[in-house]
């Protein structure tokens, strides 16, 4: 089996982020559907709880394998996620299990080789599950999509949320299975797709936002809205950048003061959350998550910016 040097490590680290972003979008789903569709619930749930042993397979490995600089962006956890799962569980009646943010917290950095073959037979077979299960949320989210755009179901979730998070999973497929193919895997070379897809995440996280919140917190909606039309802006940008008619390192530029700005207002928004200052309907885990993505973004930005 030849793999890149670099295998373990990166498998890992896309783990760590996305894995829990998944388990997330599951809970999301969950909390969506009603009674009527309650099949839909437990299936929801039964992703969330996959992806949960997803992540303790990835951190039983993790330790001296995944970089400093994944630690430390922000994106595997936050100052936040503990309380954001405490507060979704007490709202919910949903148990998140906060062992598994606690033991994240708890990983070293890199300080063993990341190509010994044990550890890449261990990380190969991490990824062929999930890589299975991985395309089985994919099918799932299609299908509620399917059936809220059709008007056969109903769910408190917007359609485009849905897309949302379906193109996530979409991306975290295409990465793994790149991976897993042994490919030489540079996240540098693919600057501009990234940045492209991301702004539009950003983009719509402002939507979702402002949309979720009391209509008398007119400053935080008028601040999404802001933020919603200045990263719908930056895709145009990257597309452009894209298509080689405009420069790209201003495309980076302006991506990363940007990404700055919103990651600074969702951090202030999920204290608010979780604090009782802020009137909405989102749930606390939600303002987290979000913020999570802001942090990979950056760390990404960061990297394309030198």
């Amino acid at each position: 089996m030849y793999l890149n040097r670099e295998f373990a490590r990166q498998s890992l680290e896309l783990h760590l982020f996305f894995g829990r972003i998944m388990k997330e979008h599951s809970f999301f789903l969950q909390l969506g559907f009603t009674p009527r569709d309650s099949n839909y619930t437990q299936q929801a749930d039964d992703f969330r709880r996959e992806f949960d042993k997803l992540l303790w397979e990835v951190i039983s490995v993790s330790d001296g394998v995944i970089s400093q600089e994944v630690l430390n962006s922000g994106e595997v956890f936050t100052p936040y996620t503990l309380d954001a799962e405490r507060a979704s569980t007490y709202y919910t009646g949903i148990h998140i299990p906060t062992d598994i943010t606690k033991a994240e917290m708890e990983l070293m950095e890199n300080k063993r080789y990341p190509d010994n073959q044990r550890l890449d037979q261990i990380v190969y077979d991490i990824n062929q599950r999930a890589i299975e299960l991985i395309s089985s949320l994919i099918k799932f989210k299609s299908m509620i999509l399917s059936n809220v755009l059709s008007c056969k179901m109903f769910t408190v979730n917007y359609p485009l949320l849905i897309d949302h998070i379906m193109r996530e999973a979409k991306l975290y497929l295409v990465m793994v299975q790149k991976l897993q193919s042994g490919e030489e895997f540079d996240i540098e070379n693919e600057a501009l797709e990234q940045e492209f897809f991301w702004n539009r995440i950003m983009a719509e996280h402002s939507k979702f936002i402002r949309g979720l919140l009391d209509p008398t917190e007119k400053d935080l909606i008028n601040a999404a809205n802001n933020f919603g039309n200045e990263f719908d802006q930056l895709t145009k940008e990257a597309k452009a950048a894209m298509d080689n008619t405009i420069p790209a390192a201003q495309v980076t530029a302006d991506s990363l003061a940007a990404t700055k700005e919103i990651r600074d207002f969702k951090a202030q928004g999920t204290q608010g959350l979780l604090e009782c200052q802020v009137k909405s309907i989102i749930i606390p885990l939600l303002g987290d998550h979000t913020l999570r993505e802001a942090n990979h973004f950056l760390r990404l930005l960061t990297i394309f910016s030198k």
